[in-house]
């Protein structure tokens, strides 16, 4: 990987966009690295804006808050670009050149002919994959999505290692975890409410995040390749 990577993820109030961004973060800290996260949301209610930021580095992190330019967009429902439901607009400002995005949708979504342009000016790569469907069809819950997307970032840009994202994710559903409200506390729960023992959901999610890893396309606009 770069020496520092900087990821900003947006989605919807109850998608898990926080919890994901913790997971992340902490697997990059049991791979040897260094890693800062950083939720963002207004009102605590479903469906409503929420957005995460994780900073991975090999050397120490000193910035903090908001990432304004982040070399990976991960965005965990379609209105994100839809309804322009996002902090940050358009949802791709400020993405460094050859960035990635990642887009949580059943089929390609449609872009405006400029919106194509300015991704092809900065030479991004856009990825698109069915994680809410894929969280579904193996974890056995909607609430699986964000294991879904941690495992499209896992296929197309490996920053962390899949032994610790089940470390990560033992440490966060087995009680040393990081809370950042209330809400966030209670979708941890839910989703623990899913699985009758902690090894099954860890085993469930991990199966969600290794199967989504090969199941992420990339956007071609009309172009082989």
């Amino acid at each position: 990987m770069d020496k520092k990577v900087s990821i900003r993820m947006s989605g919807l109030g109850g998608q898990g966009v926080v919890t994901a961004a913790h997971i992340i973060g902490s697997a990059a800290n049991k791979d040897g690295k260094f890693s800062t996260v950083n939720p963002f949301f207004g009102a605590e209610k479903r469906l409503a804006p929420a957005e995460s930021y994780v900073r991975i580095s090999e050397e120490k992190i000193y910035e903090r808050g908001e990432i304004l330019f982040p070399d990976v967009i991960m965005i965990f429902h379609p209105h994100v670009i839809t309804l322009g439901k996002c902090y940050t607009m358009p949802f791709y400002e400020g993405l460094q050149e050859n960035g990635i995005i990642i887009i949580n949708s059943d089929e390609p979504l449609e872009f405006k002919q400029e919106d194509i342009e300015k991704f092809k000016s900065m030479n991004a790569t856009l990825y698109h994959i069915p994680a809410t469907r894929l969280g579904v069809e193996i974890g056995g819950t909607e609430l699986a999505t964000n294991m879904s997307m941690i495992g499209s970032l896992l296929g197309v840009y490996p920053l962390i290692s899949v032994e610790s994202l089940k470390e990560s994710l033992a440490e966060r559903f087995g009680g040393g975890k990081f809370i950042a409200s209330g809400t966030t506390a209670a979708l941890d729960d839910a989703l623990k409410g899913k699985y009758e023992q902690l090894a099954q959901l860890i085993e469930k999610n991990m199966e969600v995040i290794e199967k989504s890893s090969e199941q992420v396309r990339k956007y071609t606009f009309g172009q082989e390749g």
